[in-house]
């Protein structure tokens, strides 16, 4: 029996060296990355990013990279692979979503990409940096009214007990004793913007007009908006989601449970990294999740498929 299949596609924080040598198994893949990352947009060679931490998880650097190694793996996988029932994306990694969707071009996900970690860098103040940290151990409908003294929010929506939040980094310092006293556990991420909070409210108007300029048709495979989990179609709708997700709280468990009560089967994650497939798989375990970061070559995952 074919599986009802969702693809998943991973937002930041997962990078690494090795996460284009997948993709580059394949020759036609190889030649679209370099097609799609030459020196002169990512201002460097790849290679020598892909040597340096610090230029990996560069906020302007990491979000094209992402949809990139995204859209690269999508590429060489799509022909053994069963169409996808849906598609759902992690933040950046909604973008790469609506590529796989069909909606818009590799080449457009990557420059909506780059445009999208250049806006919200701008909504940075050199003397207030940024900070996104997991936040564990407290029932996240009571954090709300936690952060919000310390002018701190909820930026994504992970588990009962479980998020992301952001905000500015010395309030987060201010917030840690009482977080902690409360059997919150905080672990600070390699971010360096308060991705889906208010602090990125400048950048949600220009991106949105952005958008319009690169969506021209409605996706031909439903994608889940990361900001309630409904079942998105039309490109407006993609458009005012990807725009406000910005600013606004992605809510990441009703992604998973959309992913439940459309009858998905097996959920396949793109990379890099495997954080998705392990929070479905644990929120819903009739789901069989993977990512391909588990496997060692291509035919690999069309084998595991084939086997369910």
């Amino acid at each position: 029996m074919t599986p009802r299949l969702a693809i998943l596609c991973p937002g930041q924080g997962g990078q690494h060296a090795a996460m284009f040598d997948l993709p580059r198994s394949d020759p036609a893949s190889a030649a679209l990355l370099q097609q799609w990352l030459p020196a002169t947009t990512l201002g460097q060679p790849l290679r020598q990013i892909l040597a340096d931490d610090a230029l990996l998880f560069s906020n302007r650097l990491a979000q094209p990279l992402i949809v990139a190694a995204t859209a690269a793996v999508w590429s060489a996988l799509q022909p053994l692979l069963p169409p996808p029932a849906l598609v759902a994306g992690y933040s950046v990694g909604e973008i790469a979503a609506y590529h796989v969707a069909g909606a818009i071009s590799a080449p457009q996900a990557i420059r909506l990409a780059t445009s999208r970690a250049a806006l919200m860098d701008a909504c940075l103040q050199p003397a207030s940096p940024q900070i996104l940290f997991a936040l564990s151990g407290i029932v996240v409908s009571k954090l709300a009214a936690l952060l919000a003294p310390y002018r701190l929010y909820v930026a994504i929506e992970t588990e009962t007990d479980s998020c992301i939040a952001g905000g500015l980094a010395q309030d987060m310092h201010a917030a840690a004793g009482e977080i902690e006293r409360l059997g919150g556990r905080i672990r600070v991420l390699p971010v360096t913007v308060a991705s889906h909070t208010p602090l990125m409210d400048d950048a949600v108007l220009p991106f949105s007009q952005q958008l319009r300029q690169q969506f021209s048709i409605d996706p031909p495979v439903p994608v889940l908006s990361g900001l309630s989990g409904q079942v998105l179609t039309k490109k407006e709708a993609a458009i005012t989601v990807l725009s406000q997700q910005l600013a606004q709280t992605i809510r990441w468990s009703a992604c998973m449970d959309a992913c439940a009560e459309q009858g998905v089967t097996a959920a396949l994650e793109l990379g890099p990294g495997a954080a998705l497939s392990r929070m479905l798989q644990a929120r819903h375990p009739h789901i069989t999740c993977r990512s391909v970061s588990e496997f060692r070559s291509l035919q690999g995952v069309r084998g595991w498929l084939q086997r369910l």
